[in-house]
């Protein structure tokens, strides 16, 4: 899961950044709307915690543009303007969630738990080549071709289609599909991926997970 942290407060962002991370999350961070749409035309963001008070571009107007150029982004703006005029026009830009400053880290954390929530209900399904993956029963399909695979399975290629083309590094795989990774064999990734490849033959889907060695793995709809 992936974090954009726009603050131009030097401090802030560093703060925001060592706490998210200690959540789990891959955080970048950018210091202005410039910077960020940059790192947004780069990688693919489930999340971005945006200051509003920026030189430049405000966090209003870069929270259109994300909205615009990055499908499925959750959006919670950060504030110290507490105007109920100011959260009306933020929830207008494209924002999820707003909170206002000061606040408690925890605060923040639980908000963004519950936009991964809302995401994970509005969206069904997640398709990439032909590939069909129901998010409800844990079933793939392609055609008439279908099967279902394990919760393990399902979370792995979860993860990997969330983020089509882009390899996602071993240690995110294991933090995410296993949970704490120091008590868990890396090798178990490769066991899996083994299960996913077989399974996708079998249905005979048009797309395929390409190891990226000494890094990770991605799943792509390009040919062998």
């Amino acid at each position: 899961m992936r974090v954009l942290v726009v603050d131009d407060e030097v401090e802030m962002a560093a703060l925001l950044a060592r706490g998210l991370i200690g959540e789990g999350y891959e955080v970048d961070v950018a210091a202005d709307g410039i910077q960020a749409m940059t790192l947004a035309g780069e990688h693919k963001y489930d999340l971005a915690v945006l200051d509003v008070t920026m030189p430049g571009m405000s966090g209003f107007e870069l929270c259109r543009r994300l909205r615009d150029q990055v499908r499925g982004i959750g959006i919670l703006l950060l504030t110290a303007r507490d105007a109920v005029d100011d959260r009306v026009r933020g929830l207008d830009a494209g924002a999820d969630d707003y909170l206002t400053k000061p606040f408690a880290f925890a605060e923040l954390a639980a908000r963004l738990r519950a936009l991964r929530r809302r995401e994970a209900v509005a969206v069904s399904s997640l398709e990439i080549g032909g590939l069909t993956i129901d998010l409800e029963t844990q079933r793939i399909s392609t055609g008439d071709s279908g099967t279902r695979l394990s919760r393990t399975e399902f979370d792995l290629l979860r993860l990997l289609a969330s983020r089509p083309d882009e390899v996602v590094p071993r240690p995110e795989i294991l933090d995410t599909v296993w949970g704490n990774a120091s008590y868990i064999d890396p090798n178990i990734v490769d066991q899996y991926v083994s299960y996913l490849r077989k399974k996708l033959d079998v249905i005979g889907a048009d797309v395929r997970i390409v190891t990226a060695r000494g890094v990770g793995f991605r799943l792509t709809a390009e040919p062998a």
